[in-house]
């Protein structure tokens, strides 16, 4: 069977692949909203921390022997850890000035960042193997598919989901949503608005180490992975409307799709295809399809 001369099963596998970039466009655009939401800080350095994160799993594993899931379990507290250390020691700082400041020093510390992993690591990209009880197909009636890339889709909903729940429906998440409009007001009832804000951005590097590790089994572990990847997410997050948590999570798995769609049926436009769809939500609604207008 054939849809507009195309294969049926090519067309299912293209989707899959579009859904799995798509899953890690929706995991790093969420805690790029997360952080810029909650602290108005235009994080560049979030592709460094996703590759850090993925660098992470593979020297637990070829150091101390730790494998997969216990790598999903560390890698992210590791990478929060770090987050947490660049927010004490330099955004914190940055908080009452323009945007602009925010932006330029989470650039550095990029290039600060991918300069030590290439001059460590070199940029030819080390393996990380898939782990035995994830690897192999899976059957699902229509197709065939890779069980770890299912894995990645399921989990990825999981966290983005719990993310959502967390900020939007619990106590803490209304504490976090009063303390970005009003931190003044919000501290005088007794809560600790810069310990809030510390955490904050730690839970959304958090977010970028725990993408890495789930992308070190799919592509290379290398130092230029999140620099390959930074500019498409960033697009992601304009789309969606920036600092929007749902904007993040639809229009990263909707993008990975139009995509993959697009490699289908006109693969020379595929790398472009999501800046165009920039292009033309910027024109149309400035705000992102999710964002409020200010």
């Amino acid at each position: 069977m054939e849809i507009f001369g195309v294969p049926l099963m090519a067309l299912y596998s293209q989707l899959m692949l579009g859904l799995v970039n798509g899953s890690f466009y929706a995991l790093l655009s969420l805690g790029l909203a997360v952080i810029f939401g909650m602290l108005n800080i235009i994080n560049f350095a979030h592709g460094a921390l996703y590759m850090m994160g993925a660098f992470c799993a593979w020297m637990l594993l070829t150091t101390f022997n730790i494998g997969y899931f216990g790598a999903l379990l560390i890698t992210p507290v590791v990478l929060g850890l770090i987050g947490i250390i660049i927010e004490r020691f330099f955004l914190k700082w940055l908080y009452q000035v323009d945007h602009l400041y925010g932006l330029l020093l989470t650039f550095g510390l990029a290039l600060i960042f991918e300069g030590y992993f290439r001059s460590k690591f070199g940029v030819s990209g080390e393996t990380y193997d898939i782990p035995e009880i994830l690897d192999g197909p899976v059957n699902l009636g229509f197709m065939v598919i890779p069980k770890y890339r299912l894995w990645v889709v399921f989990l990825s909903l999981i966290v983005c989901f719990i993310t959502w729940f967390i900020i939007e429906k619990t106590r803490l998440g209304a504490y976090l949503r009063a303390a970005t409009e009003n931190p003044k007001l919000t501290q005088a009832f007794g809560i600790n608005v810069p310990i809030m804000v510390m955490l904050t951005y730690g839970f959304g590097v958090a977010l970028a180490g725990l993408a890495g590790v789930m992308a070190a089994p799919i592509y290379q572990v290398s130092p230029l992975m999140g620099s390959h990847i930074i500019i498409v997410v960033f697009a992601v997050v304009v789309i969606g409307g920036m600092g929007s948590i749902v904007g993040a999570i639809f229009s990263g798995l909707g993008l990975g799709i139009i995509e993959g769609l697009t490699k289908v049926f006109y693969p020379p436009l595929s790398s472009t295809v999501v800046f165009i769809i920039m292009a033309l939500v910027l024109i149309i609604r400035p705000a992102g399809l999710f964002g409020r207008e200010k």
